[in-house]
């Protein structure tokens, strides 16, 4: 015997029947969606910038023994001489090696009359595009002498606003006032939230010589291997060689724990959406206990009641989790977080909704169980005495 199942309309109509309690549900709904969304868009959208930062033809050489701090690393400035001279396989173009030297810092930056914020800072030189591929200039020009170039995410890893840092401004750091000739982005990566400057000058700025790393571009048919054998002979520079992909993989790695810590906001945030779907839906079904009840009494099985009840909690949820990833899509997507490594903007892609809407989804559906099964475990005679 085929099951009876009570039409979509009863679920629907049943919706509209309790304007009030309907839309607080749909709004608690809703929050809780929007809330899990933002969680993964901060995820995702920290393993996009660190995922994007490494070029797999680009490897970087720093000191021996700086793991990821590669602020710290100080190679003799004789190295971006000696590595394109004594490892074969580097790219060259119209005689020039893809060979960039380079100075980086975390150091303290001053935007006008704000509070001095920590900021990252890269002395390069003009060989700085030619490794670095995803580099455009967005806005303005290649810094000349007194002159820096920012990252798009500069404003919001110093927390000022873009027109505080936009072309003909002026920063401050190490002591000298910089003005800013050109804005660049990189589709991302971690270095848009960087400053870049002239090598030669943060290095007068910083009365050093020295560098941090020297970022190489391999051939396609290059080996990586000649690079790390060159940093291994040459026990007197004490260098090791990474591809810059495996660089940023580590890093990841290192973030390791701030991932699963979002994943467990993600859990507990759900898990408050389901105990609060449980408290509405036991309100809603033990207002219509008789209503129930009389169901069964003209033919409908306590198993089609109940997926009608289960369609109620999912048309509900569903529609929340549409609402919900329409305006994360509008006022979440995009949005800049300031982060210790930098700053990168959430992403809520495919997966952010897929999640968003899963978890949503299945919000109405584990909600509407429980209240439903125990209603139903009462005997229709009970049932209709409680009119």
């Amino acid at each position: 015997m085929l099951l009876r199942l009570l039409p979509w309309e009863y679920a629907i109509r049943n919706l509209f029947r309790r304007p009030l309690r309907t839309s607080l549900t749909f709004l608690g709904l809703t929050t809780v969606v929007i809330l899990v969304l933002v969680v993964v868009g901060f995820i995702r959208g920290m393993e996009r910038s660190l995922a994007v930062s490494g070029d797999p033809e680009t490897a970087i050489v720093f000191s021996l023994g700086m793991g990821e701090n590669l602020e710290y690393s100080s190679i003799p400035m004789r190295t971006s001489d000696l590595i394109p001279a004594s490892v074969p396989g580097i790219q060259e173009r119209y005689g020039q090696k893809y060979v960039s030297p380079e100075l980086f810092l975390g150091t303290e930056v001053q935007v006008g009359e704000r509070v001095p914020s920590m900021g990252l800072v890269r002395g390069v030189n003009r060989s700085a595009r030619l490794v670095r591929r995803q580099l455009e200039l967005e806005e303005g020009d290649w810094p000349n002498t007194g002159e820096i170039m920012i990252g798009s995410m500069v404003s919001t890893k110093l927390g000022v606003t873009p027109e505080e840092v936009s072309v003909g401004r002026t920063l401050e750091f190490e002591g000298r006032s910089w003005r800013i000739s050109g804005i660049f982005s990189a589709a991302g990566a971690a270095y848009e939230s960087e400053i870049w400057c002239r090598l030669d000058e943060m290095q007068q700025a910083l009365k050093r010589q020295d560098l941090s790393i020297v970022a190489v571009s391999i051939m396609p048919d290059g080996d990586f291997a000649d690079l790390d054998v060159f940093c291994k002979e040459r026990l007197d520079l004490e260098l090791q060689a990474m591809k810059e992909i495996d660089y940023y993989a580590s890093l990841q790695k290192d973030y390791g724990p701030i991932r699963w810590l979002a994943w467990l906001v993600v859990v507990l945030v759900s898990g408050a959406g389901v105990f609060a779907g449980l408290n509405t839906m036991y309100g809603s079904v033990v207002g219509r206990i008789p209503e129930l009840a009389a169901l069964q009494t003209i033919g409908f099985s306590r198993r089609a009641i109940v997926i009608s009840l289960i369609q109620e909690g999912v048309l509900l949820s569903a529609t929340a989790s549409l609402l919900a990833a329409m305006i994360s899509l509008l006022f979440v997507n995009d949005a800049s977080i300031r982060f210790t490594m930098g700053a990168f903007t959430l992403r809520i892609d495919n997966i952010a909704i897929l999640v968003g809407c899963g978890v949503g989804i299945s919000l109405g559906f584990l909600g509407a169980i429980p209240p439903a099964v125990k209603a139903l475990r009462m005997t229709v005679v009970d049932g209709l005495k409680a009119v």
